[in-house]
């Protein structure tokens, strides 16, 4: 097969998408030496994503997320006889000239339209279009596909479910040396707590430094918030709760932090909180799970598929219940053993090798229609 691979949003956003595309690339590189594929890439984007015989790159001059991206794509794409053009940032080109796959990551921005700006909710809109047009979709999860099905109204047998799998760079580090150089680095105590997503508002940080509030002052805590990830859309809320609450010494903002700097940040850390109101998937739990380390996330969408029961689940709504999961994994040295043996093995089913194949039989079953 001529698989068609569009990488743009690697150069745009090296978070949540950016690094499916990268590990899902990557990954077919390992395992299938036979097709020949085209990565689609921005002019801009120097990074090198595989170096493979049968891996071409090319350079495109459409940006992700343009007003006339569909419009601009089908031009730049028509010269390529293509069997299949995978999507992997939900939206297709305009009459594309061979079949094509989509991945939906999540739908948030139907079940959450408050926490849009007009420009994500501009370009996301055009998802009933894509969900119609597209030969077949790739889901990152059963919640995702159940919500692609309930509110895209898309047959279920045109959906595959493909999950995703942390890094293999992201693994258990027992040099304490190292994790203490990490920990003066950032300004860590020993028992801090980490949240890792980009800044947005479904990520229910609000909530989140409510119940570490209530920690410090019910509990009497001495626990410190890292939050490491880029700053999203309409963040402002975070910031203002944060003087609000006064948490200005026991929060710190690490900004995005590199894949090589965050698994020390994982495995530094004495747990990991996620209290999302919604996820397409969740990577950085599974991601921190990989590492040994505890997590605490959402009992809401993709969130309880990904953990199972090697993870605590609380109601993103209730502060109390979140304060009281947070308490006791910082201070019972036996729950903290037991989640990190369960989230450990939780991992280990995971992984991109095993997307990899499964996404290239969903090449195939598109390419033979």
């Amino acid at each position: 097969m001529r698989i068609g691979i569009d990488a743009r949003l690697v150069f745009y956003h090296q978070a949540g998408i950016g690094q499916y595309i990268l590990r899902l690339t990557q990954a077919l590189a390992r395992i299938d030496r036979e097709d020949q594929f085209i990565l689609f890439k921005s002019r801009k984007d120097k990074t090198l994503i595989v170096e493979q015989p049968n891996f071409k790159i090319q350079k495109l001059w459409t940006p992700s997320h343009h007003r006339f991206e569909r419009l601009a794509m089908a031009v730049e794409l028509a010269p390529f006889a293509l069997d299949v053009l995978h999507s992997p940032d939900f939206i297709p080109p305009a009459g594309a000239r061979c079949p094509t796959v989509i991945t939906v990551h999540d739908l948030a921005f139907l079940l959450y339209p408050r926490f849009l700006t007009r420009d994500s909710a501009r370009y996301y809109g055009q998802v009933d279009e894509a969900a119609r047009t597209a030969d077949h979709i790739i889901a990152v999860s059963d919640s995702t596909k159940r919500d692609t099905v309930r509110l895209l109204g898309v047959p279920e047998e045109k959906i595959t479910v493909i999950h995703e799998a942390a890094h293999p760079l992201f693994t258990p580090i027992t040099n304490e040396e190292a994790l203490a150089r990490v920990r003066a680095r950032y300004n860590l105590p020993a028992n801090s707590i980490l949240f890792v997503s980009t800044i947005e508002p479904r990520k229910n940080l609000p909530g989140l430094l409510r119940s570490f509030r209530r920690l410090r002052d019910n509990y009497k805590s001495q626990a410190v918030l890292a939050i490491a990830g880029n700053r999203g859309w309409l963040v402002e809320e975070v910031d203002a709760v944060i003087e609000e609450l006064n948490l200005g010494d026991a929060v710190r903002c690490l900004g995005g932090v590199p894949n090589e700097e965050l698994v020390y940040l994982y495995n530094a850390a004495k747990l990991f909180v996620l209290p999302s109101f919604y996820e397409g998937f969740g990577l950085p739990p599974l991601e921190a799970m990989a590492c040994g380390t505890p997590v605490i996330v959402s009992n809401t969408s993709s969130l309880p598929e990904v953990v199972g029961d090697a993870g605590w689940l609380v109601n993103p709504e209730d502060v109390e219940g979140l304060t009281v999961a947070m308490y006791r994994i910082l201070t019972d040295e036996g729950l903290r053993r037991e989640l990190r043996a369960k989230g450990l093995k939780r991992a280990a089913t995971f992984s991109w090798d095993r997307a990899a194949r499964e996404t290239i039989q969903v090449y195939q079953k598109v390419a033979a229609l």
